[in-house]
């Protein structure tokens, strides 16, 4: 009986021995406190807090504050991580007495990569738009990437586009310009800074009868400087022939269209450019290129005649038919030369043609 009391004693002693040890076990464990900031001292909610080798993790709250409880004691490594800034780390040695505190601050995020740039030639509108930035006066320039992406059957087309300008029209295809209001003969037309005569009797130059294909740029000038002739009130418009660059250089265009009007009519369009510069230092440039257009108008059309003086009413009808046929076609090329970085010489060319013809048959029904 003395032995079995003796041995329920010493069940019991280590029973609460282990159990004391266990609860002291527990009651040493730390935990780590901190918050996360910026160089400038502000803070970071939502960084990702992590505890190696245990694993554990935590958020830093809306103040950047964040806490890891039950944590043997120990040394770690606490990693903070934050987009867009560099990851910190440090050594953190985690004791049962009071809480050990990380201030971590985290350093903006550095990226080193090589990048080529290679300089080419400015195209397009961006350098339509650096040319009218640095203009002295007031210049609108439409290059030929954005002629050749609308419908423009010719290059007054094309200028009618631009702003402050309007067209007179002649069988629906833009003719001549006029540029802030003014009449067409109080503008002046040049290609490459040469004047251009009309060919017809009076002071305004048709712009349909070049094709819109052959030119590389249009350039407006809406007032004009001390360096540019004073024979223009409206505006001066300057068109810019292609030159040949250091790339080969190659377009082709083809279009067609057709219409039931007047038992059908079609309409199409083909136009070509090849350039490049050759030799030594690229020197020596060559550039051709072509245009045709054909295009075959219908109209059906019915007016009224009245008679003068009486009423308002038609005396007669009459049954229009109105058929037309324009054909343009055109080339041009240059053939240049660099002497030096700042001289060359060349031989530039443009030539178009343009046909216009038409029958109008007009039917008038009457009483027998």
């Amino acid at each position: 009986m003395c032995v079995r009391l003796r041995s329920l004693f010493l069940f019991v002693l280590m029973f609460n021995l282990l159990w004391i040890t266990g609860t002291a076990a527990q009651e040493r464990r730390g935990t780590i406190t901190g918050r996360v900031m910026d160089p400038s001292q502000g803070v970071l909610p939502g960084a990702r807090v992590e505890l190696q080798p245990t694993g554990k993790s935590a958020v830093s709250n809306g103040h950047g504050e964040f806490t890891i409880t039950d944590i043997v004691p120990g040394k770690y490594t606490l990693t903070v991580s934050y987009v867009g800034f560099e990851p910190f780390s440090t050594e953190v040695n985690v004791t049962g007495e009071a809480a050990a505190r990380v201030e971590a601050v985290l350093q903006i995020g550095k990226q080193n990569e090589v990048v080529t740039v290679s300089g080419g030639r400015e195209r397009g509108e961006v350098e339509a738009i650096n040319i009218e930035r640095t203009a002295d006066n007031i210049i609108q320039v439409l290059p030929n990437e954005v002629i050749t992406s609308l419908p423009n059957t010719n290059i007054a087309d094309a200028v009618g586009r631009l702003p402050s300008v309007s067209l007179e029209r002649d069988e629906g295809e833009g003719k001549y310009i006029q540029i802030r209001g003014t009449e067409p003969r109080l503008s002046n037309v040049t290609i490459d800074g040469i004047h251009v005569p009309s060919p017809e009797g009076v002071r305004n130059v048709k712009l349909d009868a070049i094709p819109a294909d052959l030119v590389d740029m249009v350039e407006i000038n809406k007032t004009l400087s001390a360096n540019q002739d004073a024979d223009v009130i409206g505006g001066s418009v300057n068109l810019v022939t292609k030159s040949p660059t250091d790339k080969p250089y190659v377009t082709i265009l083809g279009m067609g269209g057709y219409t039931p009007i007047s038992n059908g009519r079609t309409q199409y369009q083909f136009a070509g450019t090849a350039g490049q510069r050759f030799g030594p230092g690229k020197k020596f440039g060559l550039l051709f290129g072509g245009s045709y257009d054909h295009n075959a108008r219908g109209i059906d059309d019915i007016e009224a005649s009245y008679l003068v003086p009486g009423p308002l009413v038609p005396a007669a009808m009459d049954l229009r038919e109105y058929l037309y046929d324009r054909t343009r076609y055109g080339f041009g090329g240059e053939a240049d030369y660099k002497i030096g970085d700042m001289s060359s010489v060349y031989l530039r060319g443009l030539f178009s043609k343009f046909k216009d013809f038409g029958e109008q048959w007009a039917y008038t029904p009457g009483d027998r």
